[in-house]
């Protein structure tokens, strides 16, 4: 007899906050938020307390949301912050009316990178099929693995969870059911540090009575438009029949969302995937002209090309469409993009694809993001050699040429 199927989905407790506690553990149980500008708190924090450790630093020497001032999001916030109405994505200006005592730090990439890799690291040595769902999320296949059938897979989440604890002092969510997408909404049942088991059996319990917007692919504009046709929760969903809801919703979303209310999802756990492409970009705290601003825009439009460069050399990608994305003071979004003869990882020709690009655009408005993505991704040692072509300029030439003058 085959085992039954049980996928879990793990999720790490406010991931970003939580690495931030680690380096200030004076800061645990205050509300944090963590986002905004370039780290510069550290170094600040250093000067002024330089006789001791960044632990003895007193909590009230921190910044205050407060006081922030610019167009910064929020990436996460602890739980008491949260308590407030403070969450991720949330506007740092609106969050600081929400919760002004707050304390405000910068994201630390490069650590919340390291602690990524490491708990990932640490639940494949146990269970090795692992999906990379993002820097703090993953889904595990447990159904054969030792223990992952015990009391529906609570032996191995507890395993996974002291295991992550014991070697990072960080905690994590976990929802095991039957699929991914029950398993997803099950992992936000018991935060933080919790376990949640979900059978086929308890779809009707447990899942119908959330929200419709508790299903993992049920966007805001569905949820508005489920609510019109009073429908609330996924029960609500599940007791409208395929066909109406094809009728409503289109052939291939109205049946999934029938499929997704009965708490029904086939799809694997991949434990590789190949990405569609690579990006960076960046929200200015203040909003920059094209012309005015040239010579610090062509600065971060430069320092965007050779970091998403970087970022195909260290993976071994290279990529032959390149894009850009601008949004405008008035919120409005372009994006524009070329293909190229050949892949290329190479920063000085990206730039040079991207300055080309943005000559398609409209730049008499002012701009508060600017974006660089790389697509059409490839293997680097999986093409053959291109044809001889001359060097692309040195990158840093081009920096003033990018947002050139009337």
């Amino acid at each position: 007899m085959s085992p039954i199927r049980r996928i879990a989905h793990l999720d790490m407790d406010a991931f970003f906050a939580s690495v931030e506690l680690l380096r200030y553990p004076q800061l645990k149980g205050l509300p944090v938020v963590i986002g905004g500008g370039q780290r510069t708190v550290d170094e600040m924090l250093r000067d002024r307390f330089a006789d001791r450790p960044l632990a003895k630093i007193p909590p009230e020497a921190f910044p205050l949301l407060k006081d922030y001032v610019g167009r910064g999001v929020i990436t996460t916030a602890t739980y008491p912050a949260r308590q407030f109405g403070v969450g991720s994505a949330m506007g740092m200006m609106k969050a600081a009316r929400l919760c002004p005592q707050a304390i405000v730090l910068p994201v630390d990439f490069d650590e919340v990178r390291k602690y990524s890799r490491g708990f990932k690291a640490i639940i494949r040595d146990i269970a090795p099929l692992v999906e990379d769902r993002g820097v703090d999320e993953v889904y595990i296949d447990f159904t054969e693995v030792p223990g992952g059938q015990r009391e529906g897979g609570r032996v191995l989440a507890r395993l996974i969870q002291k295991a992550i604890h014991d070697s990072t002092a960080l905690t994590c969510s976990i929802g095991v059911a039957p699929n991914k997408l029950i398993a997803k909404m099950a992992s936000e049942f018991n935060k933080p540090n919790g376990i949640s088991i979900v059978h086929e059996q308890d779809v009707q319990t447990k899942i119908w009575p959330l929200p419709v917007r508790k299903i993992n692919g049920i966007g805001p504009k569905s949820e508005v438009k489920l609510h019109k046709l009073h429908l609330h929760t996924i029960g609500d969903i599940a007791a409208q029949s395929a066909q109406w809801l094809i009728d409503n919703f289109g052939q291939a979303y109205g049946a999934w969302m029938h499929d997704a209310a009965w708490g029904r999802d086939d799809r694997p756990v991949v434990t590789e995937s190949e990405p569609v492409s690579m990006s960076r970009e960046t929200t200015f705290d203040r909003d920059l002209h094209a012309v005015r601003d040239r010579q610090e825009l062509g600065a971060i439009f430069t320092d965007l090309c050779t970091r998403v460069a970087e970022d195909l050399q260290r993976t071994g990608y290279v990529g032959r469409t390149i894009g850009i994305k601008l949004r405008f003071d008035d919120f409005q979004t372009a994006t524009r993009d070329l293909t190229l003869d050949d892949h290329t990882a190479d920063p000085a020709i990206i730039r040079r694809a991207a300055g080309q690009c943005l000559k398609r655009v409209d730049l008499g408005r002012k701009l508060r993001l600017l974006g660089v993505r790389v697509g059409k991704l490839a293997k680097a040692g999986e093409l053959p050699a291109p044809a001889a072509t001359p060097a692309a300029p040195h990158v840093a030439e081009q920096t003033l040429d990018l947002f050139p003058g009337p």
